[in-house]
């Protein structure tokens, strides 16, 4: 039986971290540093450089780590006048979720993940797939480029 990704439980990224140390002490980029090292695998290497693909894209973003509870060490997220996209590593998949996914254009057809909603698009990558570097500069730009504009999500259909 196969599980959607979104019931998957989520392999924390640094569920290995030791609970001394305040992360709270730390800049964002060296606990999503941290987050990434100990993940350990594919998934660390695919988030590794999907994250330089984004910092290459814009020298600018803003790296945060964003929804820290006491069970989750939080997701890593990067912004530039609003969220770009958010980074998870989940057990079979590298998850990009875009929040103002559903309003950029896709001509690539990156996104392949959270498709039916009026917000979010996502881009899951399993082991072994590349995604087109140009391609996801591209959808990053498009990204800023909407953050950037001021455009409000479009009204909900009633």
């Amino acid at each position: 039986m196969n599980k959607s990704v979104e019931s998957e439980s989520l392999e924390a990224l640094g569920g290995n971290m030791a609970k001394s140390g305040s992360n709270e002490d730390k800049s964002a980029a060296e606990r999503i540093d941290k987050l990434i090292a100990e993940l350990g695998d594919w998934r660390a290497e695919t988030l590794s450089r999907m994250r330089t693909l984004i910092k290459e894209t814009d020298p600018e973003v803003v790296e945060e780590v964003k929804w820290v509870k006491a069970t989750s060490p939080g997701t890593p997220t990067w912004s530039h006048d609003g969220i770009i996209c958010t980074g998870e590593a989940y057990k079979s998949v590298v998850k990009l979720t875009f929040a103002k996914g559903a309003s950029l254009k896709d001509p690539a057809k990156l996104f392949n993940s959270s498709l039916e909603g009026n917000t979010r698009r996502a881009i899951d990558i399993r082991e072994g797939e590349k995604v087109d570097a140009t391609k996801f500069k591209a959808l990053i730009r498009s990204a800023i480029a909407l953050n950037t504009s001021g455009a409000k999500k479009p009204a909900r259909k009633k």
